[in-house]
């Protein structure tokens, strides 16, 4: 959807230069300017959308311990496996 500001930014160019009319010269170059503006944001806003954090992914802080607790399992058990002289 879209390509269609830049498809309609191209015809309005087009058509500023095929123009005798000065006034329907400078309406034509602004409105390719802004069809070409509006592409330029439709193509942003498509390849990075605005998507708020999901909040269901955090970890909570119950979690966050028991990971804590796991990971100094872990160096024990490794500690305890390999003494150093």
């Amino acid at each position: 959807m879209h390509w269609l500001f830049l498809l309609f930014s191209i015809a309005a160019m087009a058509f500023a230069m095929l123009t005798t009319s000065t006034g329907l010269l400078a309406a034509c170059l602004l409105a390719a300017f802004v069809f070409f503006l509006v592409w330029v944001y439709a193509m942003y806003r498509a390849r990075f959308p605005e998507t708020p954090r999901d909040i269901t992914t955090a970890i909570d802080l119950s979690e966050l311990r028991r990971l804590r607790e796991q990971a100094q399992a872990r160096k024990q058990a490794q500690a305890e496996d390999d003494p150093q002289p």
